[in-house]
């Protein structure tokens, strides 16, 4: 998405992601001290994710971004990597190097006993959720005006200033939801692995950046399509050659896909009119 209208990686996603992770943890800490238990603290956990995030996600914007709105490219990149750098560092002096016990939030369902072994409560969760999400975004993207002002800034910026359309308002917008679905994200992932750090936030990033240049920059289901063939990629080379191969595979895939089709597996080849 920010992608798609500044034309610009956020090199800062990540290390929301890992903040989104770490506020969970206090609050599901702080919960279960008072005596909650059970799903209360899956959602109250991820709401307080959700806004912190998002709240994040708009400050990155401000601060890193549109001071160099009309700079030259390399400066809002150097600008991001920068946030992310101190976003790293401030997690790491403000908590700690050592990676943190994550509790599984995500309750045990008893349907899914017969099939446990091949289908837990986490997977089912996360399939849900992102299935959930992303049909909200889509259908947020397509139908509403905020929508449809955030794919006019993307196919022409210069046009929508001059139409009316609040570019400025709509990036900042794009930025609170790309960092409010890193927040939920977050949260199945670190109820999933029931282990965070300071540095989860790099990897996420380069394995997020990765899913979405192989399905295709600017598609939000290619993103998804994209997240489950590199971790598909990733289990495989795991559990049939070397876990130490995983990462080698995975972008071996990433390369053979652009060699043959260079937009992504669902993108699209944008033609340059003159």
């Amino acid at each position: 998405m920010v992608y798609g209208i500044i034309e610009l990686i956020n090199f800062a996603h990540g290390e929301v992601y890992m903040i989104g992770a770490f506020v969970a943890l206090i609050v599901a800490s702080v919960l279960t001290m008072a005596g909650f238990t059970g799903p209360a603290v899956l959602a109250l956990a991820m709401v307080f994710a959700i806004i912190y995030s998002g709240a994040y996600g708009f400050t990155v914007e401000k601060i890193a971004y549109k001071p160099l709105r009309h700079a030259p490219r390399l400066s809002p990149l150097i600008s991001a990597i920068g946030m992310s750098i101190f976003l790293q560092n401030y997690v790491l002096l403000v908590q700690t190097p050592d990676f943190l016990p994550f509790p599984n939030l995500i309750p045990e369902l008893e349907f899914l006993d017969p099939i446990s072994h091949i289908f837990s409560s986490n997977d089912l969760a996360i399939l849900s959720i992102t299935t959930l999400s992303m049909v909200a975004l889509v259908l947020f993207v397509k139908y509403t005006r905020m929508g449809k002002a955030m794919r006019a800034t993307s196919q022409d910026r210069t046009m929508s200033t001059l139409v009316g359309i609040p570019i400025n308002k709509v990036i900042s917008t794009t930025f609170v939801i790309g960092s409010t679905l890193a927040a939920i994200g977050a949260v199945l992932i670190a109820s999933f692995m029931q282990q965070i750090n300071f540095y989860i936030g790099f990897v996420a990033g380069i394995k997020a950046f990765t899913a979405a240049v192989l399905g295709g920059i600017g598609s939000i289901p290619g993103a998804v399509l994209g997240s489950l063939i590199l971790g598909l990629t990733e289990s495989f080379a795991t559990g049939y050659i070397r876990s130490d191969y995983e990462d080698v595979f995975a972008f071996a895939l990433l390369v053979i896909i652009l060699i043959f089709r260079p937009a992504g597996l669902l993108g699209k080849t944008k033609t340059q009119k003159v």
